[in-house]
């Protein structure tokens, strides 16, 4: 049983940067969101290529998906509006169809326009693992591996249960739904969610480095406190990282060089973060855009229909009706915390570093060191990691309060146009005027 444990582990394990990307990359690459492939040379050592077919893939996805959309578009069909169709009705969903064609525009062709920074990106957090080498740390990749492994099993997980119950729904009613809404509800929820995975996959390799970041000044730290700064030997004392990225491993450095190389990786994890923002910052703009007004028109449906609002024409039931817009409307609500807490986690674990390196400041003795602390800061200062939404708005949990905002404003609005649209003359045959209260209208003869 040991041995068969054994054996199942080393799927999970993951010795380079390239093979923790394998699995997502993988995935990705069929769906036509990278032009990349993980390959493996003679050596048995892995890197990324561009692929030929990766373009090809990428152009036949955007052929299908840009037309199943117009022609959705064009027959103003969609899977709401399977569920019921009014005049708000109608507006939500010709807005999610041109937003859904927009989203999926945006991102199979960032996919190709900016595929240089996703590269760079790699290659960026490929060249940190040596600069921690350099202090001793040996950075392994078991943890990111099997968090994306996770990641992508549990948004399959919640998708195809989605899929499904819509799908069983739709049939009990006999309602088949065409090809082209199949491909393009498909296709709308698997790549935005696939999409948000590639996002928190290189968010989470970010705040990885950086925890060991600082776990390597902390424990400088410690030392200093313990005053037991001395040249260290080899194999007398060694760096413990207790970060699930790191291995107890040897370092043999001055306090001088050890900070001089935290400076140097945390430029590039700034660098590399900067360049993650560029590539994503147009997809995360229209996700959000997307799974905002999702969210506002399925909390209109659901509330109208429970607060019997207006009457509703639709071959489901109350709870089938509601059931549906509510699952869609937090699978659109964990789309956003999914982005939210992937880019908050890695911006509070940057500012982390500046707390540890200011408490270094503050019990260093040397002059030497004193200054690298102090340029340390100083770089701190003007390097910082942060996700925009193409700079409208951060990307952090300040976006929680802005949404709940908007979406109780419109909600309102909405609510409000559906009660000002009710007709003005009722069954009693009443007479109203603006401002004043109905005022019957008795027919009598002389």
């Amino acid at each position: 049983m040991s041995t068969k444990f054994q054996h199942l582990r080393q799927h999970f394990i993951s010795h380079q940067v390239f093979e923790a990307l394998q699995p997502l990359f993988f995935i990705t690459f069929l769906y036509g969101l990278t032009p990349f492939r993980v390959t493996t040379n003679k050596g048995g050592e892995k890197s990324i290529k561009m692929s030929t077919f990766g373009f090809i893939n990428i152009a036949l996805y955007i052929l299908l998906y840009g037309s199943c959309y117009v022609i959705s578009l064009l027959r103003e069909e969609s899977v709401a509006g399977y569920f019921f169709r009014n005049k708000i009705s109608d507006v939500g969903n010709t807005m999610q169809i041109c937003n859904g064609l927009i989203t999926g525009t945006v991102i199979y062709i960032s996919a190709v326009t900016q595929r240089s920074k996703m590269l760079r990106v790699i290659a960026t957090l490929h060249n940190l693992d040596k600069n921690f080498a350099n202090i001793g740390i040996k950075v392994k990749y078991s943890r990111i591996y099997r968090f994306s492994i996770v990641m992508l099993t549990f948004k399959s997980l919640v998708i195809g249960v989605y899929f499904m119950g819509v799908y069983r729904l739709l049939m009990s009613m006999n309602i088949t739904p065409s090809f082209t809404v199949c491909v393009t509800f498909f296709l709308q929820h698997s790549v935005l969610f696939l999409a948000i995975c590639l996002f928190c996959f290189v968010a989470r390799s970010f705040e990885r480095r950086l925890v060991i970041l600082n776990k390597v000044l902390k424990n400088l730290r410690h030392q200093w406190e313990t005053r037991s700064i001395k040249t260290i030997s080899h194999k007398q004392k060694s760096l413990q990282c207790l970060d699930s990225f790191s291995m107890y491993t040897i370092v043999s450095k001055n306090p001088c060089d050890v900070i001089q190389e935290s400076m140097e990786i945390h430029q590039l994890i700034c660098e590399a973060a900067s360049t993650a923002n560029k590539y994503f910052t147009y997809q995360l703009l229209t996700i959000i855009s997307i799974a905002f007004l999702i969210i506002v028109f399925d909390a209109y449906y659901v509330l109208e229909t429970l607060l019997g609002k207006t009457k509703r024409e639709s071959k489901f039931k109350t709870i089938e009706f509601v059931t549906f817009f509510s699952c869609q409307m937090i699978l659109y609500l964990i789309a956003i915390i999914s982005i939210v807490e992937g880019s908050n986690r890695a911006i509070k674990k940057s500012e982390k570093t500046g707390s540890i390196v200011h408490a270094l400041l503050n019990k260093a003795k040397s002059p030497d060191v004193k200054e690298k602390l102090q340029q340390f800061s100083m770089q701190l200062l003007h390097l910082k990691i942060s996700f925009t939404a193409a700079g409208l708005f951060n990307i952090d949990r300040s976006l929680y309060f802005t949404i709940s905002g908007a979406l109780t404003t419109y909600l309102i609005i909405l609510l409000q146009f559906t009660t000002n649209s009710s007709p003005a003359l009722s069954s009693d045959c009443t007479l109203n005027s603006p401002g004043l209260p109905p005022i019957p209208i008795n027919f009598t003869s002389n």
